[in-house]
């Protein structure tokens, strides 16, 4: 299964590295990542495959806010099917 995974706070070093290790940890396939620094902001987006994630949905969700948490950024994810879905006509 495919998710998005959203990255927003203030930049500091490390951010990147943190949720990467997260994903890894959870045994979660990065397979696109977009990134920007607007007047301070972090800003990254993400798309992942959970389809190998060795923990349930809502623990992985767990861990990367815990990780967002830990480098000051909030991180969401949201399964692929209902981002589209939300934007589907």
């Amino acid at each position: 299964m495919k998710a998005v995974i959203t990255v927003l706070g203030r930049d500091t070093v490390g951010i990147l590295s943190k949720i990467s290790g997260a994903c890894a940890d959870c045994n979660v396939n990065i397979e696109e990542v977009s990134q920007n620094i607007l007047g301070g902001t972090f800003a990254m987006i993400m798309v992942v495959d959970t389809s190998h994630c060795n923990v349930e949905f809502g623990q992985l969700q767990q861990t990367l806010s815990a990780a967002g948490a830990e480098k000051g950024v909030e991180v969401k994810i949201t399964r692929q099917e209902l981002y589209e879905a939300m934007h589907h006509i």
